[in-house]
């Protein structure tokens, strides 16, 4: 698989802030990478560099090989799909989907067989003729979608399409985005500040902070295997318990215990304090103390109780005031007698070890 867009030592500053700050990223053809982090992280500016809305101040990016500073966005062979839907009101979907191939002055019959397969592909046929007025939020970046890949653009770039949207039909559409990328094979740059949006659909995410990328990898290496602390706490929920790592780094010292660690320890946090990630899927809550030879084990006290549907989850209070939150099935949790003393247990294979700096610069 070849690359189709490099992006390389790319610097952009607006005044005296630093947008984004000498980043360097290979996306291959055809897959779906998501830019994913906080607001002011510098996602949006490197996404509307590759579509030439803003222009970087050092740097290079190039599109299946070609270098594209100087190309203007109509020639990139890219399309874009905002936010805020940019759909003409004064059009009906028909012509909002057509409007791309009527500039382009394609044959009046290949726009008819084009518009029809794009309503078939977002599921919107026989509603050609509403106006945009007519049709919800979530319709219109459907819209949004078809109008964007009506030209068959080589890649296709999303700046938070589903932000506005509700619950429910974020939910429903993002299934509907990932699918219908895989049907036309467009390269596809998806930004967003929603993890769980960004863990569904993506081939690759690519975390960032402070103009900087912080990782890049597949869904579960982000999740199970976090950089740093900034990941590890932006992507998921991630318990944090302060400890310190012998210099030969099979022992871990937790809350005044210590553990054997199983795992080869990497050499920068040898003999160093560190920070212990666990996350509150793979902790138990019960109500008693005995363990298995690989389980940790500390008394707990149950502070706040929150049921989410499929799963309940609970903040509890583990020793010195360390917070600490356990997700439970509902079994799981209606098995707990609430009156009885609680343990929090969790498998040594399962923590997460993390430099004590907030982030990689």
């Amino acid at each position: 698989m070849h690359d189709a867009i490099e992006i390389i030592n790319l610097t952009k500053n607006f005044g005296n802030t630093i947008a984004v700050n000498h980043v360097n990223l290979n996306i291959k053809e055809g897959e779906f990478v998501t830019l994913l982090g906080p607001s002011g992280c510098g996602k949006t500016t490197l996404l509307r560099m590759i579509a030439n809305f803003e222009h970087p101040d050092k740097g290079t990016i190039k599109i299946f090989g070609k270098i594209a500073n100087n190309i203007p966005p109509e020639k990139r062979d890219i399309s874009m799909v905002f936010q805020n839907y940019a759909l003409f009101p004064n059009m009906n979907i028909e012509k909002n989907i057509a409007f791309p191939m009527m500039i382009a002055k394609k044959d009046k019959k290949e726009i008819e067989q084009k518009v029809k397969e794009l309503l078939e592909l977002i599921k919107m046929e026989g509603l050609e003729k509403r106006k945009i007025s007519e049709i919800s939020g979530g319709q219109k970046q459907r819209v949004a979608l078809a109008r964007a890949l009506a030209r068959d653009p080589k890649v296709l770039l999303l700046d938070e399409p589903l932000a506005a949207l509700d619950a429910k039909v974020r939910l429903e559409l993002r299934v509907e985005i990932k699918k219908i990328q895989q049907k036309v094979g467009a390269t596809t740059v998806y930004v967003t500040h929603d993890q769980e949006e960004a863990l569904s659909i993506s081939d690759r995410i690519v975390v960032m902070n402070k103009g900087v990328i912080q990782q890049v990898g597949s869904p579960t290496e982000i999740y199970n295997h976090p950089a740093n602390l900034f990941v590890a706490h932006f992507v998921g929920i991630m318990n944090s318990i302060d400890g310190h790592i012998s210099e030969n780094g099979k022992d871990i010292y937790l809350l005044e215990k210590t553990f054997s660690y199983p795992k080869d320890v990497d050499s920068s946090i040898k003999g160093k304090d560190i920070v212990i990630g666990i996350r509150p899927e793979k902790s138990i809550l019960s109500n008693y103390e005995t363990a298995l030879p690989d389980e940790i084990c500390f008394p707990a006290k149950i502070m706040v109780v929150n049921f989410l549907g499929p799963i309940v989850r609970v903040e509890t209070e583990i020793k010195e005031k360390t917070s600490f939150i356990v997700d439970l099935n509902q079994e799981e949790f209606y098995t707990l007698d609430l009156q009885k003393s609680k343990f929090i247990k969790f498998n040594v294979n399962d923590l997460i070890l993390l430099k004590r700096e907030d982030t990689v610069q």
